[in-house]
């Protein structure tokens, strides 16, 4: 995501905070990825005031514009947290942050920009705590459809690094041993005046190859964008347990508790 678009990630992670209203889960430390310098932090810090923050930073976003933001939402965080940039990430496959140190992972629109994101739950698995959640948002398939329905070639126009529906997300949070996954999806339209305003959003939504400047005839352009956008949670639970092979448990005898005489008396 790019500036242009800020208000998009704004609205998305409020529908998120909404979404998890419900779930009650003691949150010492948060994990929030990409981070953003958007209202997001404030309810977050409201929702957990005693909290720990770990941010990964989106690219573009400067150090200091981040610490106003925190600085605004809670202090507390620039003293107890940790900030790493969304580069790094993405060059290593790891955040840098220990094994077992997050309760909460907050992910606002990433995982379609991302060519594997079963490399990504795998990692916000290593981070979470047993008892932990994953809360995340991504743009599913259909997204941009419109454009897509013209067949323009000059457009140049590119898929999502991870063009995943939400059942395929709901079946790789399983696979990868998350408990009690709930996906959800809706469509989001978008209005347009002008064609250039429609064409900043679908290059900060990096749905074309282009330049906007560079589209040699606009009028064709339609006057909506369609956004599907996925929302999902899962649980970590059972932690301690070795991963399934071909749908069959594997567990270390040192896990199973061994009956006594005394517990039989």
């Amino acid at each position: 995501m790019t500036q242009p678009i800020r208000w998009l990630q704004d609205e998305i992670a409020d529908r998120m905070l909404q979404k998890l209203d419900i779930v009650k889960i003691d949150v010492k430390d948060i994990l929030i990825v990409p981070d953003f310098a958007g209202k997001h932090l404030d309810v977050l810090a409201k929702r957990y005031p005693n909290a720990r923050t770990f941010s990964i930073t989106e690219t573009g976003v400067s150090g200091f514009h981040m610490w106003r933001a925190k600085a605004m939402s809670n202090w507390r965080s620039l003293f107890t947290g940790k900030t790493h940039p969304l580069a790094s990430y993405a060059s290593s496959g790891r955040f840098d942050i220990p094994d077992n140190s997050v309760d909460l992972v907050f992910s606002d629109l990433l995982l379609q920009d991302l060519a594997d994101p079963k490399l990504f739950l795998q990692e916000c698995w290593r981070v979470l705590r047993e008892g932990g959640l994953i809360a995340f948002s991504y743009l599913g398939p259909d997204t941009g459809k419109e454009l897509r329905s013209l067949e323009l070639s000059e457009l140049r126009l590119k898929n999502l690094l991870s063009p995943w529906d939400m059942h395929d997300m709901g079946d790789a949070l399983l696979a990868e041993r998350f408990s009690d996954p709930v996906m959800d999806m809706e469509y989001l339209t978008l209005d347009y005046e002008k064609p250039e305003l429609l064409l900043a959003d679908v290059s900060a939504l990096k749905l074309m190859q282009l330049a906007p400047s560079e589209i040699p005839n606009m009028n064709v352009l339609p006057q909506k964008l369609t956004l599907e956008v996925v929302y999902g949670h899962a649980w970590v639970i059972g932690k301690h347990l070795a991963k399934a092979k071909d749908n069959v448990a594997y567990i270390d005898l040192n896990q199973i508790g061994r009956k006594t005489r005394s517990d039989s008396a």
